[in-house]
């Protein structure tokens, strides 16, 4: 049986939490394997909320769940986060939770320079959440990063903090900032080295040994890949891969493990900050959209752009990222329509494209070719059956994978875990 691997295939934000929440209670193991706490994933069971950004989704089920070396660490928002989930009657110990010992850490000097960069780049924002991913991601390729194993031999941290404060004060210095306060720093990290510790170890290893025998595995992507570095929308991405052969890097478990890959997609289309947005809609139908899909970031609050289905994308990103079959989210939104459109095209300076171009000037004037189809007044709201679908509901199923050139394997119809059609299983596919 297959292992799984869950990407999001637009922009973020489409509804990965609920998903990998409803595949991990069968899976043995859910690994996060990229990205920070700059992900928010959203589990609803039971009409209860749970808000999570660093603990992999499996967790809130019981399954064991491993955060990779992809992935970089804020130990202090970690502590945060679990000491939230414990107190809506989660347990998290070092019997459900492993942390890769050569993750790289998110200090509180990273956020100082993602703040002072974003606030000094004027009209040059990206859009950063301002909690020090990017800069934890340049410090790991720099060589210069304090990672998890380091908290466990911090008197012997000096010739580590050398490097980094060498860079560091020198930036810091470009902002008018004083240089790095090397002693509250040392005193921080000896603060939270033991919480941090007991969840330590070499993740690559116990996935060799759960994989060996015989442990299905969920590997779990943050952001979508539309933000990935190398193959979103740059420069408004985020700091690391999101494309699924991300998670072999970013776990350990090498590429023939990773599986069947899962896109997880919106029936309509919203990203957070600043980029390009071909559907954009800034009319009554975005605006209904974005209330009825309560789009707001997980993690910012921030106000989400709201537009039309963008095939386009979707297929680019699906190619991409090797996707297998994709969860179509939220189309209980859509409901009530009289129009839904979907984007198959783009016009730019008079030529005609079936892709979006990698010039962020090129991606901003892209016209949106559209197709229409009639919508639905019945609803899909929590339902559990492809038959229980309006008959439109379907078409517009049908015509979105036929679009996409990737199969439609689930379908969500509300953010409640088991209101979920599935029609091809990932893990025996």
């Amino acid at each position: 049986m297959a292992n799984v691997t869950v990407i999001g295939a637009q922009w973020g934000d489409e509804g990965k939490g609920k998903i990998v929440d409803w595949l991990a209670s069968r899976a043995d193991v859910v690994v996060r394997f990229q990205g920070g706490h700059n992900a928010g994933h959203t589990l609803v069971i039971d009409g209860k909320t749970y808000k999570l950004s660093l603990l992999p989704s499996g967790i809130v089920s019981g399954t064991l769940s491993m955060i990779g070396n992809g992935v970089v660490l804020d130990p202090w928002a970690l502590r945060d986060e679990v000491a939230k989930i414990e107190a809506q009657g989660v347990a998290v110990n070092a019997d459900n939770l492993a942390i890769a010992d050569n993750c790289p850490l998110i200090l509180p000097l990273h956020r100082d320079l993602d703040g002072l960069r974003e606030t000094a780049a004027g009209k040059g924002k990206i859009g950063t959440t301002g909690r020090g991913i990017g800069p934890a991601y340049e410090d790991k390729v720099g060589r210069r990063a304090i990672r998890v194993c380091d908290l466990a031999h911090l008197d012997s941290l000096e010739p580590q903090l050398d490097r980094l404060c060498a860079h560091h004060d020198a930036l810091r210095a470009g902002f008018d900032q004083p240089p790095v306060d090397r002693a509250a720093l040392l005193e921080e990290l000896r603060e939270i080295a033991p919480f941090v510790l007991r969840f330590a170890q070499p993740v690559w290893k116990r996935l060799k040994k759960v994989r060996k025998a015989g442990a299905r595995v969920l590997f779990e992507g943050a952001q979508g890949v539309l933000l990935d570095v190398d193959h979103g929308t740059y420069p408004f991405v985020t700091s690391s891969n999101t494309v699924s052969g991300a998670a072999a890097a970013g776990s350990g478990l090498g590429p023939s493990s990773t599986g069947y890959v899962l896109g997880i997609v919106k029936a309509y289309t919203t990203r957070v900050g600043s980029g390009p947005f071909p559907t954009e809609l800034e009319d009554d139908v975005g605006q209904r959209l974005g209330t009825r899909g309560h789009e707001f970031g997980t993690v910012t609050g921030r106000k989400r752009r709201v537009g039309w289905f963008d095939a386009v994308l979707v297929r680019q990103t699906c190619a991409i990222s090797g996707v297998t079959g994709i969860a179509l989210t939220k189309i209980d939104v859509l409901d009530g329509l009289d129009v839904v459109k979907i984007c198959t095209g783009y016009r730019l300076r008079g030529n005609v494209y079936d892709y979006l171009p990698s010039h962020a000037a090129d991606q901003a004037e892209c016209e949106p070719i559209y197709e229409e189809m009639e919508g639905w007044q019945g609803s899909t709201a929590g339902a559990r059956s492809y038959a229980d679908l309006p008959a439109q509901a379907i078409k517009y199923i049908q015509r979105v994978q036929e679009l996409i050139e990737c199969p439609v394997a689930l379908v969500s119809t509300s953010p409640e875990r088991d209101d979920t059609i599935l029609m091809r299983d990932p893990f025996e596919d």
